[in-house]
């Protein structure tokens, strides 16, 4: 019974730390709250503006025929000052209907407006824009509400980051990095951004150079930054689901309040520029690619290679000198021949390799083989 009761007193103590409430808002108060300043979408979250311009329309048609939609969901900047965190597709799509959404724009750089197609239950609605919609069907979309759910600004602070972290409904599913992106700055933007700094330099970009489009467009690059130090520095506390633990570390190196995990920032990005021009110097494109039968390097990134050789080489990172180009050379001979051992191959192929103990057994053949050349 007091086991209850106590559980019951640590959910009543969260509950007072949330402070919300709800407004009904019209999309015309809404458009004018984004021109004024007063309803704020974060430059890199409107970028993840994916909805095709039929799903825009469909939603434009379900607002016409009065259709419920879902809330959004906005945080307190400042008194009467709100900043979109979940409802972006629904938001960008009344604002490119309007003509005044910013990442929508002509080539003369003027707003492109919006023109429905692929309506399915008015089909007469397709060809149509803003401009020549009829007067009536006009101020129906203007005077057309939505509920608006508000974090207040008094609410704690990371519980402002878990409720923003348990949204992301509807629309196209963003990535996991596109997630932490936009989630971790309610916490700290500082990690985040170092991410992003590292995740452009030149010799990193080189060596995932065979990464494709896609996965750029979805941030895996900045994810592989993510994956590299969390496996530097906190590979310990790894089980098995790599989503969740390097989520987890993101989040301590970011929250305020864990003190317990420090991150030297000017140490940090000198290792990390030392790695990649090292593994630049040693393969360049093909230094996470597998090999064919012939022995052959193939342009193809494997996540398993890019874990063993970023971090395989770390406890000896001090001792090699990247301008050295006989120890460049023994390198790269060693690494060829690396990702032709069987054995090698045998722990870095396959499924249900994504836990601990296979990750260590790879990043520890790595760190065997360069002792070798030292």
């Amino acid at each position: 019974m007091d086991g209850g009761i106590d559980l019951i007193k640590a959910v009543d103590q969260k509950i007072e730390k949330v402070r919300t409430r709800s407004l009904d808002l019209s999309f015309n108060e809404l458009l004018d709250m984004y021109e004024n300043q007063e309803l704020v979408i974060d430059p890199e979250y409107q970028r993840l503006f994916r909805w095709s311009e039929g799903s825009q329309s469909r939603f434009i048609e379900s607002l016409l025929l009065e259709m419920p939609v879902p809330p959004i969901f906005v945080i307190e900047r400042s008194e009467g000052v709100y900043e979109l965190i979940d409802g972006l597709q629904r938001i960008s799509s009344y604002l490119h209907f309007r003509g005044k959404h910013p990442l929508r724009t002509n080539d003369d750089g003027s707003f492109h407006h919006l023109v429905l197609s692929d309506c399915d239950i008015v089909e007469e609605l397709n060809g149509i824009s803003y401009e020549n919609l009829p007067k009536p069907l006009e101020i129906k979309l203007k005077r057309n509400f939505i509920r608006v759910e508000i974090l207040r600004k008094e609410s704690d602070q990371r519980l402002r980051y878990y409720m923003f972290k348990r949204l992301n409904t509807g629309g196209e599913k963003l990535s996991a990095q596109e997630i932490r992106n936009c989630t971790i700055r309610l916490l700290n933007d500082d990690f985040n951004k170092f991410i992003m700094q590292m995740s452009n330099n030149p010799d990193f970009q080189q060596c995932i150079s065979n990464i494709s489009d896609d996965k750029k467009e979805q941030k895996y690059d900045q994810e592989l930054v993510l994956r590299y130090f969390a496996y530097k520095n906190y590979r310990a506390k790894y089980v098995h689901d790599v989503g969740d633990f390097i989520t987890e570390y993101m989040e301590d190196v970011s929250d305020p309040q864990k003190t317990e995990v420090m991150f030297n920032y000017e140490d940090e990005k000198l290792n990390f520029e030392k790695t990649f021009k090292l593994l630049n110097r040693v393969l360049g494109e093909y230094v996470f690619s597998g090999t064919n039968d012939k022995g052959n390097l193939i342009n193809r990134f494997l996540t398993y290679h890019y874990e063993a050789f970023s971090i395989g080489i770390q406890p000896y990172l001090e001792k090699i000198d990247v301008e050295d180009s006989d120890m460049i050379g023994r390198l790269r001979k060693a690494f060829t021949e690396i990702k032709n051992d069987k054995e090698f191959k045998r722990i870095t192929t396959g499924g249900g390799k994504n836990y601990s103990s296979p990750l260590n057994n790879r990043i520890d053949f790595v760190s065997r083989k360069v002792a070798e050349q030292l």
